[in-house]
């Protein structure tokens, strides 16, 4: 059996050290900043979202987890946020451990996840996806969403 569910505030640690040096990593891939300055820029990104822990109006983290008979393993993280004016949600986080890729739990969390939003009103699901993730990018397609744009910089030198 798989599932989402609310993330424990006991379980928040563990996700803020893997999100951290994940997405610290992306930004020195993605930006070309050294390591510590990604780090630190992947920390206040993540205490700008989430300032008092879990207690949040606006976003919410989920654990995926999949057992049986009160047995469960976790799987993954997600993380996302409702825009009420929009009637939107924006994905900020989907995390699948390296021994449970591949098993389908991303698109069950994904599915999982339109059908809360839906009971609720809200009627689009938003995301965006770094350009060398050739993985999600074919996940994401696989699922429904369309391209809407790209982001794109460039990193200026001194004369």
């Amino acid at each position: 059996m798989f599932a989402i569910r609310d993330m424990r505030p006991e379980e928040f640690p563990a996700y803020c050290d893997y999100f951290i040096a994940d997405y610290g990593c992306e930004i020195a891939k993605n930006y070309g900043h050294s390591m510590d300055v990604a780090i630190e820029l992947a920390k206040n990104d993540l205490h700008r979202f989430f300032p008092h822990g879990l207690d949040s109006k606006e976003h919410s983290l989920l654990c995926m987890e999949v057992g049986a008979d009160g047995q469960f393993s976790l799987v993954g993280y997600l993380w996302h946020a409702i825009n009420a004016k929009e009637n939107s949600s924006f994905i900020y986080d989907l995390y699948v451990s390296d021994e449970y890729r591949g098993q389908g739990f991303a698109k069950q969390a994904i599915s999982l996840l339109e059908k809360q939003l839906q009971s609720i009103g809200v009627n689009q699901l938003k995301l965006r996806v770094a350009y060398h993730n050739q993985r999600a990018l074919e996940l994401y397609q696989e699922v429904g969403f369309v391209i809407t744009g790209f982001n794109m910089s460039k990193n200026l030198q001194n004369p």
